[in-house]
């Protein structure tokens, strides 16, 4: 078996993922366009995930995606100023679908009587 030596190799010791990638896109003037996303220290990466279901819990099930390389996305972002790859992410974000709101929580009953009174007479 053949050690790799992290110092003397121009590519990074982990593998990268095997096959295609599911990348999540927008519609764009010619097609569809690579979404770009920020890391949590405000830099580009572009994202893919492994599993069409690990995009879907990520970005909703409405996200739409193609399949590249993961060579092919470097390529594409690479010209955007992009040299970042983030593969099956857990993004940080509000869950998409529901809009997110507080709730208000408002007394009833006596606790409600008794702040009415209370402002009433204060």
């Amino acid at each position: 078996m053949v050690e790799h030596l992290c110092d003397e190799d121009p590519e990074p010791c982990e593998p990268g993922p095997a096959g295609p990638l599911f990348v999540p896109v927008r519609p764009g003037p010619a097609g569809c366009v690579a979404r770009l996303f920020r890391t949590p220290v405000g830099g580009r990466t572009a994202v893919a995930f492994t599993t069409p279901r690990r995009l879907s819990a990520a970005l909703g099930p409405r996200q739409a995606w193609i399949r590249l390389s993961e060579p092919a996305l470097r390529s594409l972002a690479e010209p955007l100023g992009v040299s970042e790859v983030t593969v099956d992410p857990r993004l940080a974000a509000h869950p998409v679908g529901a809009p997110w709101t507080t709730a208000v929580r408002r007394p009833t009953g006596k606790a409600a009587l008794v702040g009415a009174l209370t402002s009433r007479n204060g």
